[in-house]
């Protein structure tokens, strides 16, 4: 996969990084090599359609995890709803064992998880950015060490 970029837009400039958490339904056991496939194909037709970039993929047995970037016109529920329908859509077309498996249609759960992603900060730095504005050492004390990118602590 690749990684994120500054989205030029007419009148912003943004970086909005989500993680998101789908559960399969009934939080079956039914990411396999096949599906894993069909995801991943999938969602580089979403990117070609949408204004979400997969930044990462991951798969672990009964849900699969999505590091990605989007615009700030798409809501987190947007783009949950998107993903998550597009893939069961083709997971099911494509793997007819995962039929069998999820009865009634469904692919993934009700529900996920979704949180937004710092690019070069944790919550805790960014708070001390902003409270630390009109000082005239803020950007000295910000900028000594390097800041760490950790991106799921």
């Amino acid at each position: 996969m690749s990684s994120s970029e500054h989205v030029h837009k007419r009148h912003n400039v943004s970086v909005l990084l989500y993680h998101l958490v789908c559960p399969a339904k009934y939080r079956r056991v039914a990411m396999s090599d096949s599906v894993d496939g069909i995801l991943r194909d999938t969602c580089l037709e979403i990117e070609l359609r949408y204004e979400i970039r997969f930044l990462e993929i991951g798969l672990d047995g009964d849900h699969a995890h999505f590091l990605m970037q989007s615009v700030p016109t798409y809501s987190p529920t947007k783009i949950a709803r998107t993903v998550k329908s597009l893939i069961a859509r083709e997971v099911f077309s494509k793997d007819s064992g995962v039929r069998d498996l999820l009865w009634g249609g469904e692919f993934w759960g009700k529900g996920y998880f979704m949180n937004t992603v710092g690019q070069h900060g944790s919550e805790s730095v960014i708070a001390e950015y902003v409270r630390m504005q009109g000082n005239e050492s803020c950007y000295e004390c910000l900028h000594k060490a390097p800041v760490q990118l950790d991106f799921f602590s």
